[in-house]
């Protein structure tokens, strides 16, 4: 009979493949519409362009060079890292190679290509370049999920029964870490991995050293096992752990795309090192040599006679024999490499690949687990013994397309589940960021207030504000983008920069501005390069969603919450983790503009503005409108 976490699992499964068909659904909505002009507005397809270029960028991988051929500018769903398609002609089915963008503006992109061959029809004339659905990423999860409901006994199974709180995680009697660099709790965390049997959470809040602990964590645990793999959902997150661990001098091998590593890191990736390993030159030659031998062969016609073929054929067989020495070769260099390092690097649906397959570790670490897909993280958790989690979940949830399966719990993470079903989990309480009014709101909130501000920042000499600017009464109604339906708040957003001029950030200090809403976003950001005043700092202010500063820090912040409306709706400002966030991102200021009319019914918001009342500054927006 199965047990209940096998049926927990079964019900994922379902959920999983409802997501999937509302992700792919969301994606056929744009990409198969009929007019090129409409994919062109979705923001999926750039058409026409042309390659400006082609080179071979690090990794050896074959590049190439795109540009917009006329001035249109359009939305655009297109970023760093994304699988995209580069086709011919308007229809984009004929004629078409995949690969990932590496570079990326307004007018250019570089697309580093999948394959090593490069057609020839890449040089005709119109191309075209459209956003390509991910269904890699499901299969896996999938297979995952399967591979861990169906486990009846074994080391799965043992480790499903304990995240799910039906057995329980086990600890040896070990050495007690005083590490001097980390503080009591982070060394509290520290001890609890290293004599972890199952299972160790570390509850990293805002500020409070997460990743300097997970790191401390690593380090110690490479010093008696040969090798680890270390994960993460998003390749920012691993990119940050890989820098941190080159610091330490922990052999880092990471895995994944060039194209959607960061310049820090890529030294340490496969590709790079693969290109440097000494039998490279090797395959390179041999590589060569094969490529020529295949054009030779297939520059024969079709008639020709019987010692034509017989010649054709021993030289496609000679490159064929070249192309399998090839691979033997890279087989051998990859498993060297890896066999080499201390830490294998990825993300969690990067710990899928050919490579990794047969592959076992002693322990997987996962960071900012929280904020991963459930089935997501079984992929690496499968590969262990026992498994490391590191994240907060009352910051940012794991990112779900339907609302469905969002209610029915797909945007539960099993961090969040395991830190409720074990007693595996130390939080760390002191925060190195935010001036403790700032953090005071936070810390009552969300974690029962426990977080302490670290001496060093209560001697910072930086003036502190925690301001709420209420435009209650203004008249600041919100909008909404009829082509993308995204809401804005022009009157607030004019009032957010005004104030920003008022008070610009001091030099050498930086400043965030986040919205919740893209079509705020846009509108802050036009609004910001049209003010003189800012001039001599704006490279310093960024603009951005909230999901775009997570991990980030910034001295000065301030929030537009957009809603202003007569029915007190919200909208995803209910997601109070994304305002958390938002709010812990400021070192020494955090002004926030809203409406308490439109806000005050929500219990958080209205709890939010009381707080502000009582330790920060609460101003009306009519003291800033008539300066």
């Amino acid at each position: 009979m199965p047990t209940a976490a096998q049926n927990a699992l079964i019900e994922l499964q379902e959920l999983l493949k409802i997501e999937q068909e509302e992700d792919y659904r969301q994606y056929r909505e744009k990409i198969q519409i009929n007019t090129i002009e409409d994919r062109k507005e979705a923001g999926i397809t750039w058409y026409p362009v042309i390659k400006s270029g082609q080179f071979i960028s690090t990794g050896e991988r074959v590049t190439l060079s795109l540009q917009r051929t006329t001035g249109e500018q359009h939305p655009s769903n297109f970023q760093v890292g994304s699988v995209v398609s580069v086709f011919k002609g308007e229809a984009g089915r004929e004629r078409q190679i995949s690969g990932v963008i590496s570079y990326l503006n307004k007018e250019k992109m570089r697309v580093v290509l999948h394959d090593s061959e490069v057609p020839d029809w890449l040089d005709d004339g119109k191309l075209g370049v459209n956003l390509l659905f991910d269904e890699v990423s499901y299969k896996e999860m999938n297979l995952a999920l399967e591979i861990v409901a169906g486990a009846e006994r074994g080391r799965i199974a043992a480790l499903r029964e304990i995240l799910y709180g039906t057995q329980e995680a086990t600890f040896q009697n070990g050495y007690d870490y005083d590490t001097p660099s980390l503080n009591k709790k982070q060394n509290e965390a520290l001890t609890k991995v290293i004599n972890a049997r199952d299972l160790a959470i570390i509850h990293g809040p805002p500020g409070t050293g997460k990743t300097t602990t997970l790191v401390q964590a690593i380090k110690a645990t490479v010093t008696t096992e040969k090798q680890v793999l270390v994960c993460a959902p998003s390749n920012a997150a691993v990119d940050l752990l890989v820098e941190k661990l080159i610091e330490e001098a922990v052999s880092t091998l990471r895995l994944g795309h060039p194209a959607r590593l960061t310049e820090n890191v890529i030294e340490n990736s496969l590709d790079v090192k693969i290109s440097r390993h000494p039998q490279f030159k090797d395959l390179k030659e041999s590589r060569r040599k094969a490529e020529e031998l295949r054009k030779i062969g297939y520059k024969y016609k079709r008639n020709f006679g019987k010692q034509e073929r017989q010649q054709r054929d021993r030289i496609l067989k000679e490159a064929s024999m070249l192309k399998a020495y090839s691979r033997d070769i890279e087989s051998y260099i990859i498993n060297h490499l890896l066999e080499s390092a201390q830490v294998i690097a990825c993300t969690v649906t990067g710990a899928n690949q050919a490579f990794l397959k047969d592959k076992a570790f002693k322990t997987v670490f996962i960071d900012e687990c929280s904020q991963a897909l459930e089935p997501a993280c079984w992929i690496p958790v499968i590969k262990g013994q026992r498994v490391i989690m590191a994240g907060d979940h009352c910051q940012l949830p794991p990112t779900v397309k339907s609302l469905n399966t969002a209610k029915n719990g797909l945007e539960v993470s099993l961090f969040e589940k395991a830190i409720s079903n074990t007693q595996t989990d130390t939080m760390l309480e002191v925060q190195y960021r935010m001036a403790p009014q700032i953090m005071g709101f936070s810390s009552q909130y969300f974690y029962q207030n426990k977080l302490k501000t670290a001496a060093e920042v209560l001697a910072r000499p930086d003036e502190v504000l925690f301001e709420f600017i209420d435009t209650a009464g203004c008249g600041f109604s919100e909008s909404q983008d009829k082509s993308t339906l995204s809401t804005y708040n022009k009157e607030e957003a004019q009032l957010l920069i005004k104030h920003l001029c008022q008070h610009p950030p001091e030099s050498g200090l930086n400043a965030g501005i986040i919205a919740p809403y893209k079509a705020q976003i846009k509108l802050l950001d036009e609004m910001l390069r049209e003010e003189n005043c800012l001039d001599a700092v704006l490279e310093n202010i960024r603009i951005n969603t909230v999901d775009a500063f997570q991990g980030q820090e910034r001295d000065v912040i301030y929030i537009s919450l957009v809603r202003s409306n007569n029915k007190s709706e919200i909208g995803f400002l209910k997601e109070y983790r994304r305002m958390n966030v938002a709010m812990t991102r400021a070192k020494s200021t955090l002004v926030i503009v809203g409406d308490s009319a439109t806000l005050g019914n929500d219990p958080f918001y209205r709890q939010m503005i009381d707080y502000v009342e009582k330790n920060g500054k609460y101003a009306s927006a009519f003291e800033y409108m008539y300066d």
